[in-house]
């Protein structure tokens, strides 16, 4: 998906980006990085990540012809589709737990569990 999309105890990611055991998360470089709401219609996730890539895509040209406008436009666009697809914004699990979205792993309660990949 490029973007962080996933299901429950199932990553969408390559297997060189390991998903926590609880399927809220995903590992680069150490960072934790929000899964894709696993509760998510699957054609509306295939819209929002329809929309995602597009604007994408449209941040790369708008950036290849030097227009601020149509990048920041395009950013917007992409957040919508991240925010839609519970990557960004309010957390899509209902037990309480804080989001660590964007967190060092080893600064988490996830810690013992990504030292224990190497």
């Amino acid at each position: 998906m490029g973007a962080r999309g996933g299901t429950t105890g199932v990553s969408r990611e390559p297997a060189t980006h390991p998903a926590t055991p609880d399927g809220r998360y995903f590992v680069v470089r150490g960072r934790l990085w929000r899964l894709s709401n696993p509760a998510l219609d699957e054609d509306v996730r295939a819209t929002l990540v329809s929309d995602l890539m597009q604007a994408r895509r449209a941040v790369r040209d708008a950036r290849k012809n030097g227009d601020v406008s149509a990048e920041r436009e395009a950013h917007a666009a992409a957040d919508i589709a991240k925010r839609g697809l519970g990557e960004r914004g309010s957390v899509w699990w209902t037990d309480g737990a804080p989001d660590y979205n964007r967190h060092m792993a080893r600064n988490t309660p996830y810690a013992d569990w990504f030292a224990a990949l190497d």
